[in-house]
């Protein structure tokens, strides 16, 4: 069985990208030869068998040099001298049975872990089934769990046993496609920019607003290559492929029922997961707790997250899942070990704690890697904090998908803004090491998690207090000085509305929302995202609710529609705000103390990739974005019509009518005065016409 724990992926053994180009990542290149005869590595891409079993070898010893230093801190019983005692014969009947059995354990440790495993293993295989043929539907998770692990066993399987006879029987055809990588590279992409382009042309003609958000990511991308540090030197194979993982991932997500599904379900199983938190806030709070809903439900998610997230580490699974993510996107972006692996770690971990799997690197790192760092932690969440996001009410399958498309294009935009012109130390990840987890068992870990959590919270309060307040005066002193002009409405919202207003409109938001919107964006990067969403999250309680107009008669906004909802959850979704730039630098210059000046001369610039990568994600959400299928029991329930987007209610009344023309729903479709764009409902038969 292939533990969490031994997480080391061997080289494949190529010489180049996927795009022809010479990159070091893959072996018989002398300077990947090299580099891995200083870890310890054969460069030969003839001795695969040692090569394989050199990383074995390596990943074990690491285990064992882990698992023995654990070990004698837990047979440490602290300090003090040892006390003598007497021998007990009747003890000793008792104890000398028992100490034969623990040596013939420990003795026989493989087998026993094996026999342990197997039966494990039968049992759930048991159980699932029992649990799938009394409910498929309810039961589905534990056959999803069983297929991804039985999955990864077979592969690992293979892989140590025959993965250099794998090798060698595709060696040929490999370097064949190599040598004759120019011609087909371009006919690959003659052939997928032609049915890219037909089926923008078939799937705009139904909703040509999506437009927008097409020529909007190609007008941002363009402005972040003007704004590049060196323009001429741009490697555009990271920039292409990270761009391109995030466009499938979205298109996966949102435009496949499956993808959509499974990302709906893990957004479920999540939401589900983190609503174990009351009982917590039930027990410390009262049953009164959600009267203050943020203090006493939202912040006590990050400590119960940050717990979990740390038993994980402590088992092995999130370094396991980090290095998997990390070696995919080096291997399809040609980035280094140290960028790959920091990326793959901000879907899961903070800005902060990300840098903390390649702390020993970091002064090695070139500039370039450096800036690529800091974009991915300004571009993304930390896994704490999205349980935060949730209980505000967020779409989960919004923000989980917005995390996961995150981390490609941030590498892509690092590379495009701070291109690489030096070589890297860190061409492949053999070479780097995961420390193992301090902790002696799962009851520290999650100690330790919850604790290290305590500081975040804080600090996240401490945040809100002071960044609202300071908007409170800040509005305050705006209202007197537009005052003095008879416009005492004058606000750092109206403000941000304004300015920001060219942006959301081209990431496709409708125009009526334009200034809400921008409004958000510019709370989210001047204050930060939690305030941002709050306020979102009001929006969208209005619409839930149905009592609401759209706008007062002032022109306040009160709720926006679903299209711009999905748009500006993905623009919120990122560290990238002023607050932040102090936290990556106490962060990363704690590390590196050395080079604190030269981060502080691009931690700018990384802060506005880090702002563009999420804009770029609602880009990729507008184009790709499919009205869902409107709750019809709730939208014709409520009393105000106009109190939510007319368009479900026009889609609920062609069902209403359609089904029967009796009832009081039909009567009142009816006659509702239909108005913006909607054609009367034709109530005199089954036939309806827009």
């Amino acid at each position: 069985m292939t533990s969490f724990s031994s997480f080391k992926e061997p080289d494949i053994g190529v010489e180049s990208g996927i795009d022809g180009h010479y990159n070091p990542t893959f072996e018989g290149d002398e300077t990947a030869g090299k580099h891995k005869k200083k870890n310890g590595y054969g460069g030969n891409t003839n001795e695969k068998s040692s090569h394989y079993e050199d990383v074995d070898s390596i990943s074990s010893e690491r285990q064992a040099e882990g698992e023995k230093d654990r070990q004698e801190r837990c047979d440490n019983d602290g300090i003090g001298e040892e006390l003598e005692y007497e021998e007990n014969k009747a003890v000793k009947c008792i104890v000398t049975p028992l100490q034969h059995i623990g040596r013939f354990l420990t003795q026989h440790q493989a087998i026993v872990e094996k026999i342990v495993t197997i039966v494990l293993v039968l049992f759930y295989i048991g159980y699932m089934i029992a649990a799938l043929i009394r409910d498929f539907d309810r039961a589905i998770a534990l056959l999803v769990i069983f297929c991804l692990v039985l999955f990864f066993q077979i592969y690992a399987f293979i892989r140590d046993r025959w993965g250099s006879n794998v090798w060698e029987v595709w060696k040929p055809v490999y370097f064949s496609i190599t040598n004759n990588m120019y011609w087909i590279k371009w006919i690959c992409i003659l052939i997928l920019l032609g049915l890219l382009a037909t089926w923008i042309a078939l799937d705009t003609s139904k909703r040509p607003q999506q437009l927008i958000s097409m020529a909007g990511y190609i007008v941002f991308v363009f402005c972040l290559f003007l704004a590049s540090k060196y323009p001429a030197r741009v490697r555009w194979r990271p920039v292409f492929w990270g761009l391109g993982i995030q466009i499938v991932l979205g298109m996966f997500i949102l435009r496949t029922q499956a993808g959509f599904d499974t990302f709906n379900w893990l957004g479920y199983i999540a939401q589900t997961f983190l609503d174990f938190v009351d009982a917590g806030s039930i027990f410390v709070f009262g049953d009164l707790y959600y009267q203050h809903y943020f203090a006493f439900k939202v912040l006590p998610i990050v400590i119960y997250f940050s717990s979990f997230i740390s038993i994980l580490y402590y088992l092995g699974a999130m370094q396991w899942l980090i290095y998997k993510i990390a070696w995919l996107m080096q291997f399809s972006l040609g980035t280094s070990a140290t960028e790959s692996m920091c990326a793959a770690g901000n879907i899961f971990v903070g800005q902060t704690e990300s840098p903390l799997l390649i702390r020993p690197y970091i002064k090695d790192v070139t500039t370039s890697e450096l800036f690529a760092i800091m974009t991915a932690g300004f571009g993304t969440i930390a896994g704490s904090v999205l349980g935060a996001y949730l209980g505000f009410g967020i779409q989960a399958v919004y923000v989980i998908t917005a995390c996961v498309m995150a981390a490609p294009c941030a590498l892509a935009i690092g590379k495009l803004m701070y291109p690489e012109t030096k070589k890297s130390k860190f061409a492949t990840l053999a070479g780097l090491e995961l420390d193992p987890p301090e902790q002696r068992n799962i009851v520290e870990a999650a100690f330790v998690g919850a604790s290290s959590a305590l500081p975040l919270v804080l600090n996240i309060a401490a945040n809100l207090i002071a960044f609202i307040s300071l908007l409170a005066a800040i509005n305050g002193g705006l209202s007197w000085y537009g005052g003095l002009m008879d416009y005492p409405q004058l606000s750092f919202e109206l403000i941000c509305s304004y300015v920001f207003l060219p942006i959301t409109f081209l990431m496709g938001i409708e125009w009526q929302d334009c200034f809400k919107c921008a409004e958000l964006l510019g709370t989210k990067i001047f204050l930060n995202e939690f305030i941002a969403y709050e306020e979102l999250a009001r929006l969208i309680d209005n619409k839930n609710n149905g009592t609401f107009p759209r706008e007062n008669d002032d022109e306040t906004v009160n709720w926006i529609s679903d299209r711009s909802e999905a748009i500006i959850t993905y623009a919120l979704c990122g560290f990238a705000n002023v607050g932040s730039l102090g936290i990556m630098l106490g962060g990363l210059g704690s590390m590196c103390p050395e080079r604190q000046s030269e981060m502080a001369k691009i931690v700018i610039k990384a802060l506005i990739a880090g702002i563009f990568v999420s804009i770029l994600n609602a880009c990729v959400a507008g184009f790709l974005y499919l009205p869902p299928q409107p709750n019809c029991t709730a939208v014709l329930s409520y009393d105000c019509w106009y109190c939510t987007e007319e368009k479900n209610v026009y889609l609920c009344c062609e069902d209403s009518v359609g089904i029967d023309l009796s009832t009081t729903d039909s009567e009142r479709c009816c006659d509702y005065d239909w108005s913006n764009g909607f054609n009367d409902l034709q109530c005199t038969n089954e036939t309806l016409l827009f």
